[in-house]
């Protein structure tokens, strides 16, 4: 026979654990240090909110492991960890896959089969020759296919912007003036006594 359930000798499914309740004086049990033990770091408050690899004030196995060389920030692009990668497409591949005066786009380059997805930049190359009349969309373009395309009748769109190129300032030395104005001293003393010789005749 099942027992009767009523509010009386109603349970949970799972059985609770009741939380610790420290600090509430010696008689609990729990009392003086409430569990944490005397000082240290593990005693104070926030102790337990470290971040991730932080080994009690040691040195860090990340800081005491080698390091690999190279540059490793972003102005040393494209070189260490901040490269950037870009597809090659040929002008070659343009001839044979599109018709004359046609859009290539990232999406026709993918649906011609020339590309995976469109996740990563595209650079058009400028290996072969283009005979056709095209309108190309990429993210790059060397000097040599943006020439072969224009010569063609065709033209580039840039799709994050058309670089800039700055042109590297020379340096120029400049002559020292005290060189000069050592020298106009020098032939001022070895003209003064010529001159004080004639006034005395």
């Amino acid at each position: 026979m099942t027992e009767r359930i009523d509010l009386s000798n109603l349970k949970p499914a799972q059985p609770r654990q009741e939380r610790k309740r420290v600090g509430r004086g010696l008689g609990s049990g729990k009392g003086r240090y409430s569990g944490r033990g005397i000082k240290g770091q593990k005693s104070r408050a926030g102790s337990h909110k470290m971040k991730a690899g932080f080994e009690g004030g040691q040195m860090p196995i990340d800081m005491r492991l080698g390091k690999l060389r190279g540059n490793t920030s972003a102005d040393a692009m494209p070189i260490g960890p901040f490269r950037t990668y870009s597809q090659p497409v040929n002008l070659r591949d343009l001839e044979d896959r599109f018709e004359a005066g046609a859009e290539v786009t990232p999406d026709s380059l993918v649906a011609a089969g020339l590309l995976k997805n469109t996740k990563t930049d595209i650079k058009v190359l400028a290996s072969g020759d283009l005979t056709k009349k095209l309108v190309v969309s990429a993210h790059g373009f060397s000097k040599t296919a943006r020439a072969k395309i224009e010569a063609a009748g065709g033209s580039v769109v840039w799709l994050k912007g058309e670089p800039v190129f700055r042109a590297k300032a020379r340096k120029t030395r400049k002559r020292k003036p005290e060189a000069n104005g050592e020298a106009d001293v020098v032939e001022a003393v070895a003209e003064a006594p010529e001159t004080e010789g004639a006034e005395a005749e």
